[in-house]
Formats: structure tokens, C-alpha cells, sequence
């Protein structure tokens, strides 16, 4: 007789809670702000190349999709710096309780969005 179910918890029988989204995502951002920081490294290089290499990021970061795209960064590494000072709370043995945990689950990802418009609005000195 063969038993059909999974060994280990699987995502078709695991319940979601919002720890588990935090958790994921941190990693997500995790790689993508490697990414990131890379393609900072290469306009910095570019900045060497002379002011004609510099103008076309300019050109870039100037546009929607460029704002766009530094507004995604931005909250990118808010998120990141959030859950991190999160988890290191929780290395510290507090807020392992679900409600606890849930709970900074959801103010991590609430002021990663405030950290973000902040920071917006004081790069457009409107603050």
C-alpha cells in the first residue's frame, strides 16, 4: 500500500501566514539588491568613461520607467534593512510567538513603504 502524501510539509497543504511571506521575500530582495548593487558598480565605471557615458543613465534614470525603477530599488533595500532588524530581534529569542511574529511580519512590510516615500520625498526635497 502506497501513502500518497507528501514527507514534508508542501506548498499544496501548508498554510500561508505572513511570517512566511516576509521570510520569502527577504530573500527575494536579498538577491535582487546583489543585482542591484552591482549595476551600481557598473555606473560608477561608467562615471570613469567620461561625461557622454554618464548622460545616458541620466537619460535613464530621468525617465518614468527610470523613477520607477529607483522607486523599486528604494523600497527594495527598505524591506531588506526591515525584515534583517526583524530577524535579528528574533535571533535575540524574542517574538516567536505566531501573533508576534505575524504581527512584525506586517509592520515590516507597512514601513518598508513609509521608509520608501520618505526617502522619495526627501530626494525631491518636498520634506
Amino acid at each position: 500500500m502506497e501513502n500518497k502524501s507528501p514527507l514534508s510539509p508542501h506548498i499544496q497543504v501548508y498554510k500561508w501566514h505572513v511570517s512566511s511571506l516576509v521570510s520569502i521575500a527577504t530573500r527575494i530582495t536579498g538577491i535582487i539588491n546583489i543585482l542591484i548593487i552591482t549595476l551600481i558598480c557598473f555606473w560608477f565605471a561608467f562615471l570613469l568613461l567620461g561625461e557622454s557615458s554618464y548622460e545616458l543613465i541620466k537619460l535613464f534614470l530621468n525617465s518614468i520607467f527610470g523613477k520607477f525603477i529607483a522607486i523599486g530599488i528604494t523600497w527594495s533595500f527598505s524591506f531588506h534593512i526591515l525584515s534583517e532588524i526583524r530577524h535579528l530581534i528574533m535571533d535575540l529569542g524574542y517574538g516567536f510567538e505566531i501573533k508576534t511574529s505575524n504581527l512584525t511580519g506586517i509592520i515590516v512590510i507597512i514601513f518598508s513603504f513609509i521608509l520608501t516615500i520618505l526617502i522619495y520625498l526627501l530626494g525631491r526635497q518636498l520634506i
